[in-house]
């Protein structure tokens, strides 16, 4: 069972922050991840940036001010900063009036930028000595880290991290969520999958996929897939035939206690790939909204009922995303390495 009012933010690791394409030179916008409200900016030259989206004078949101693609100006007075976050200026002060600067200077986020993505590194705002990560930002297999994604859909989930995680993962809810003509039916079939445990996850190894959702054909054959998912809410799956690869990267990023953006990227080397382009985002939103309607649902629920009763198999997912993030946290708070409190072993459910 596990209690669903110990609620808890993973911090000292790295989260998708949005699609690079979001962020273009010379503009800034404003994002709240994990209750913070944090400025994304990219300058002339490219070099995308994150610092806290607060002037450290009056409290105003410097989002509200100007950016002229090489420094962040205050809009109550003009207090202006640079990409590392530096205060480079404060227009009040006279040429006599000598003042230590860095005393003002923001809260700057580490960032990368990999495979068309922004990633951001959430330290723990209480702690002393920020931990460094014990893992890098996942890889979307198969392609190189200057590729980006062919299609990008994102959508809001009102709920809580945990709960778009795992009814994600969930394997055994697609028959009665994703009633689709053009998904898989609704008959239940038995499942069979081995699951290993990850760097800070859990794969689901390599199989032949015998029951397709109907679109797969078009890669040209009975295709292999694999998933492997990555705390704190990271899904990738790859599915390759002879000649193709598509591969998708799916993330779940907590902007608050009760809003999360699930981001979903399609990458492929089909050479007809762009003819599916205009049909791809509704059947996403479709699939998506599947999901986020359910959850919707569930919220109401758990105003009255505080425990999660999980079963196995089809819930083992589900357990090791808790066990995942405990052992993540504990592991942080005592400044060790990472043990994994997943078993290679098999799962068996209906779906």
């Amino acid at each position: 069972m596990v209690a669903v009012n110990d609620i808890y933010f993973l911090r000292n690791i790295w989260y998708h922050a949005m699609p690079s394409h979001e962020l273009k030179p010379g503009k800034m916008m404003a994002k709240t991840l994990l209750n913070e409200p944090i400025l994304w900016g990219r300058t002339n030259q490219g070099q995308a940036f994150a610092v806290r989206d607060i002037c450290p004078h009056r409290a105003v949101p410097l989002s509200c001010g100007w950016y002229d693609g090489e420094a962040v100006q205050c809009c109550y007075h003009g207090w202006r900063f640079d990409a590392e976050g530096t205060c480079i200026e404060i227009p009040s002060l006279l040429p006599e009036q000598a003042m230590d600067l860095s005393r003002f200077n923001l809260q700057r986020y580490d960032i990368k930028e990999v495979q068309g993505n922004l990633w951001i590194y959430m330290a723990d705002p209480e702690s002393r000595q920020v931990q460094p990560p014990r893992f890098d930002v996942p890889r979307v297999p198969g392609f190189d880290d200057q590729v980006r994604p062919q299609l990008t859909y994102r959508m809001r989930f009102p709920c809580y991290i945990d709960h778009a995680v795992v009814g994600l993962m969930d394997p055994a809810h697609s028959p009665f969520v994703h009633r689709s003509w053009w998904w898989r039916g609704s008959t239940l079939n038995p499942e069979v999958k081995w699951f290993d445990p990850s760097p800070y996850g859990f794969t689901m190894r390599r199989h032949h996929m015998a029951n397709m959702g109907r679109g797969y054909w078009l890669m040209g054959g009975v295709p292999d897939n694999e998933i492997i998912f990555y705390l704190p809410g990271v899904r990738t799956e790859e599915t390759t035939t002879a000649k193709h690869r598509v591969a998708n990267l799916t993330t779940v990023t907590p902007l608050t206690d009760t809003e999360t953006d699930v981001t979903f990227e399609l990458y492929w080397d089909l050479p007809w790939g762009n003819v599916l382009k205009p049909v791809l985002p509704w059947l996403i939103r479709s699939f998506l909204g599947q999901d986020r309607d359910v959850v919707v649902k569930q919220q109401q629920g758990l105003k009255y009922e505080s425990v999660l009763r999980l079963i196995k198999d089809s819930d083992t997912l589900a357990r090791w995303y808790y066990q995942l993030k405990k052992e993540y946290q504990r592991c942080q708070a005592e400044n060790r390495d990472f043990n994994t409190p997943v078993k290679t072993q098999q799962l068996r459910w209906r779906a």
